[in-house]
């Protein structure tokens, strides 16, 4: 049999999961990195970026982290060795082909109209169908940052993207923004810890405006650590599931009053206290939304350190807008300000335009009108029921990136090695919209499609081990299976089955 060809696009996390977890079955993947490293995002961030994840939530499940490491959130750098160890360690570094950047894929021989009347997936339900075709990889830059504001052609200063900002080598973004008035735009992690780092920089004499329209609630890092101590299997039991069958509806039924009770109260105690603890009213940044709404819908930030110690002495002044345009000396904020926002840089750090990227990497009009016509694309989050031989691993956010993702490439992995065959076509798409009628149930007008339900991570995992015939039950003994969280560690040994 002519060996299978696997190509991997992106040497993050994802990448290196899939990597690894092909090559134990004995596949030959080739990963594709635009960068000339690897690590993904966390290969070009900002000084001040730490994890948000507690470390024994955010490792591989056979590959701990160095006994150096001792903080409960480590730094990117220490993050950066961490992926760069694993790599070395499992030999996957020669599978990795860096400055290689992906312009496309296209699909061939089927027609668009075979691709419809397929009942499973790739004509057979199959990893390597007999009546799929291929696909080409042509080489060449395919990211894509948002920046939603148009108009700085007018502006007389420089314009650029946190990505591009963190691309820097520390001392020349220290440079590059020394002694300069800097506008940063945007209200989440990445935005508060960039405004954050101008600040230590610059100063009082040139402070740093960050710029807003949406408020998010952010918390310190024990409060991160308390939630996802709370993540457990008896708290699921109190949610209602897509696919649940009775008694798991009957447990979420006569539990929900214990979920209402634990949201109202508890949640309500850690918005009461990050009003305490925060001047967020002085400074106008009171989110409109509820804390349990954001965590439902991955949206969740840890305070970089001193952040309103910064605001207090005026070297970070927030500000929030309605609506923002450029002239030549800087921003004009709301028009009916008399004055614009006089500034040499701005920065935005407004996300990125996931879907966008994602639907232009394909060359089919097809295969873009099923990125983009669908609101819950991926059945167990990564395959997608009408695009054959493709699988897109850490689209879908969840609190614990790293864990959820490698659950998910060790499932990608046996399915690759023939363990089991998908549902069909149809199966699978009432399968995805029944997860999002879920996920829309808890985090409302919050909800996104690639956030994986917070409360629902075990739920997920459990699935996966049902699909690959693995006991889903991880822990020892019944008492710890259900109080205890889950975490990485459980799933090591997935090769025990049921």
């Amino acid at each position: 049999m002519a060996e299978r060809k696997i190509a991997i696009v992106g040497a993050g996390t994802s990448g290196l999961l899939a990597c690894k977890h092909c090559m134990e079955k004995g596949f030959a993947p080739v990963v594709l990195e635009a960068q000339s490293g690897i690590g993904g995002v966390w290969s070009k961030t900002i000084e001040s970026t730490k994890l948000q994840t507690p470390r024994a939530f955010y490792q591989f499940s056979d590959f701990a982290w160095p006994p150096s490491v001792k903080d409960t959130f480590p730094n990117h750098k220490q993050v950066l060795e961490y992926l760069q160890s694993y790599a070395s360690h499992f030999n996957i570094l020669p599978k990795i082909k860096l400055d290689t950047k992906v312009l496309d894929v296209a699909y061939s021989p089927p027609s668009d109209e075979d691709l419809d009347a397929w009942d499973l997936w790739g004509g057979s339900g199959e990893p390597f169908s007999p009546y799929s075709g291929k696909w080409d990889v042509t080489v060449h830059d395919s990211r894509d940052p948002s920046a939603p504001f148009e108009g700085p052609e007018v502006f007389g200063g420089m314009v650029m993207h946190s990505m591009d900002y963190a691309a820097m080598e520390n001392k020349a973004a220290s440079e590059f923004s020394k002694a300069k008035p800097v506008a940063v735009v945007g209200f989440q992690k990445s935005a508060l810890d960039l405004a954050a780092q101008v600040a230590k920089v610059n100063g009082t004499k040139y402070p740093c405006t960050l710029l807003f329209r949406t408020v998010h609630w952010t918390v310190p890092d024990y409060v991160m650590t308390y939630t996802f101590r709370c993540l457990n299997r008896f708290v699921e039991l109190m949610i209602h599931k897509p696919n649940q069958g009775f008694f798991q509806w009957l447990s979420a039924m006569l539990l929900s009053p214990l979920i209402i009770s634990y949201v109202s109260f508890g949640y309500s105690t850690v918005e009461s206290f990050l009003r305490f603890l925060y001047p967020l009213k002085k400074y106008n940044t009171v989110p409109s939304h509820g804390f349990v709404q954001q965590i439902f819908s991955c949206m969740s930030a840890v305070t970089p350190p001193n952040f309103y110690d910064k605001v207090r002495e005026g070297s970070l002044i927030l500000k929030k807008f309605h609506n923002l345009s450029f002239c030549k000396n800087g921003l004009v904020i709301d028009k009916e300000e008399a004055r614009p926002l006089a500034t040499d840089i701005v920065i935005f750090a407004t996300g990125y335009k996931t879907d966008e990227k994602l639907k232009n990497i394909f060359s089919s009009v097809y295969f873009r009108k099923c990125i983009i016509g669908s609101s819950a694309p991926f059945f167990r989050e990564c395959i997608h029921p009408r695009i054959p031989n493709l699988a897109i691993l850490g689209y879908a956010d969840s609190p614990a990136n790293l864990y959820t993702t490698e659950t998910k490439s060790k499932w990608l992995a046996e399915f690759l090695a023939g363990k089991f065959r998908l549902p069909s076509i149809r199966e699978m798409e009432e399968d995805v919209v029944r997860w999002e009628k879920c996920m829309k149930r808890y985090s409302g007008s919050s909800y996104k499609r690639y956030c994986a339900s917070a409360l629902l991570q075990i739920h997920t995992n459990d699935q996966l081990c049902k699909d690959i015939g693995c006991d889903p039950r991880r822990k020892s003994w019944f008492l710890a299976d259900l109080f205890t969280p889950y975490g990485p560690t459980d799933y090591k040994n997935l090769a025990h089955f049921i």
